[in-house]
């Protein structure tokens, strides 16, 4: 987002919030809002704590936005349980946009009141995919340079192309579950020797995948 939001006006995401309600994630297109918005918002996930979007004036291609679903201004003000789903989601939305453009490596950005340029009074973390270091088609070395900490050259999302790449993304974060379904109906998960880095990081996975098929 570009503008600051008025303080006698709604907090945008959440319009997008109450437009949006929980819907099963499947690999197809996002179902329209309950009514009309402008501008449009390109939904990649809506579950009943977490919503993921594009962002309308993207830094790079796939710039994607995950908030809370409740008005949380920032992130001193979320609960351990949504700052547990939020961070559950996280990982899951970034392999989905990197595999879409194609990158290995983004940002992800959290900005805490104006002072630390958050624009949008509402918590939400910038995931901005990262071009290979050196020249990038369609992409100046200005560009590239900036792009970096939420800061650079943002252009507005075209309606065609937000429209594409949101499909493209919920396409992948919807394979992305089925594997956790598949690996937890298989029992296969990968455990290591207990007291080993293996199998903490088993038991990791199975706590962020409890959390994320309890959300759908």
């Amino acid at each position: 987002m570009s503008t600051s939001v008025a303080p006698d006006r709604p907090c945008p995401f959440c319009v997008i919030s109450i437009t949006h309600p929980p819907t099963p994630l499947l690999p197809t297109p996002s179902p329209p809002p309950t009514r009309p918005l402008s501008p449009p918002t390109y939904l990649l996930l809506s579950t009943p704590s977490v919503l993921a979007f594009l962002d309308i004036m993207p830094l790079a291609p796939a710039h994607t936005l995950v908030i809370p679903r409740r008005h949380a201004p920032k992130l001193t003000d979320l609960s351990p349980s949504e700052s547990a789903i939020l961070g559950a989601w996280l990982p899951v939305i970034s392999r989905a946009v990197c595999r879409v453009v194609g990158w290995g490596e983004f940002n992800i950005v959290q900005n805490n009141g104006p002072s630390a340029a958050q624009v949008v009074p509402h918590l939400h973390y910038h995931l901005i995919p990262r071009p290979p270091l050196g020249p990038a088609p369609g992409y100046t070395s200005l560009q590239i340079s900036t792009v970096v900490f939420g800061r650079g050259q943002r252009e507005d999302l075209e309606d065609k192309e937000g429209a594409e790449i949101a499909a493209r993304i919920r396409k992948e974060i919807f394979a992305e579950l089925e594997e956790l379904r598949r690996n937890r109906g298989s029992g296969s998960n990968g455990t290591g020797p207990e007291g080993t880095g293996e199998g903490e990081r088993s038991k990791r996975l199975e706590e962020e995948e409890r959390v994320l098929l309890a959300q759908l």
